[in-house]
């Protein structure tokens, strides 16, 4: 078993569309997959056609308790489950921050449920505080959705520098291009830079595609709305190079 955290400290670069795209073809894979949604605004559990009905709302997730397994829900797809998300989410870092163990929390609530899953994929909202802390704490391996623009990258660099100021290796996180437009000389520029300079950077690359924004209205993964496409494939790629890292043995 392992855990997946789909994480950036800046908005709007496609984590929860990586979450949901990347848990599917897990599951499709025949991974035991569980789909954490920790944002308030609960985009995954939105994308999945879940409605939440937290037991203890967030406090299932800094306790631990039973109820956070009676939470889980299943989705439309075989192999995967969703562990939702509602707007209580918001304080889940001062949650965590009132409890002994403050930035173990998260990995103490998902410990019970490591024996039910092969996959754990945590869809992370963009912050960098004691739930950052709790999810780099839960996870294997931190991916991050980066945009090749200036100040997508210049966030990325804050947390490669957070990270190590914690004393956190930067060998846990793996960043990919994301919402790319080879159109724009900046992206092609940024990206060619980041591909060959920047260690961690993987080779798949998610394009800026409609397909990908029409998940709001087909509300499903992409590789089943639009399984021919080209975002599809992409999101193929990317999950078989994350697979590989994360399963290098199996």
């Amino acid at each position: 078993m392992t855990t997946l955290a789909v994480y950036s400290n800046k908005g709007g670069v496609g984590k929860t569309a990586t979450a949901v795209n990347l848990a599917y073809l897990a599951a499709q894979d025949g991974f035991s997959t569980l789909i954490v949604d920790l944002d308030p605004q609960a985009s995954a559990t939105f994308y999945f056609r879940v409605k939440p009905k937290l037991k203890r709302k967030a406090r299932g997730l800094v306790h631990g308790s039973r109820q956070l397994a009676r939470s889980i829900k299943a989705t439309d797809f075989e192999n995967l489950d969703l562990l939702p998300a509602d707007f209580s989410h918001r304080n889940l870092d001062l949650a965590f921050d009132r409890q002994g163990r403050r930035k173990q929390r998260l990995d103490i609530a998902l410990m019970p449920l490591r024996k039910e899953y092969d996959l754990i994929i945590l869809d992370c909202p963009p912050t960098i505080n004691i739930l950052a802390e709790n999810v780099f704490s839960a996870s294997a391996r931190v991916l991050v959705p980066l945009i090749p623009t200036t100040l997508s990258v210049r966030a990325y660099r804050q947390l490669l520098t957070f990270l190590q100021d914690k004393g956190r290796s930067a060998h846990q996180v793996s960043a990919f291009l994301s919402m790319v437009e080879k159109r724009k000389k900046m992206h092609r520029l940024i990206m060619n830079s980041l591909q060959t300079e920047s260690r961690g950077v993987l080779r798949s690359t998610i394009p800026y595609l409609s397909q990908i924004e029409q998940m709001g209205l087909h509300r499903e993964p992409v590789p089943v709305s639009a399984p021919k496409s080209r975002a599809a494939l992409s999101y193929q790629a990317l999950w078989t190079e994350v697979r590989q890292d994360l399963f290098k043995n199996g």
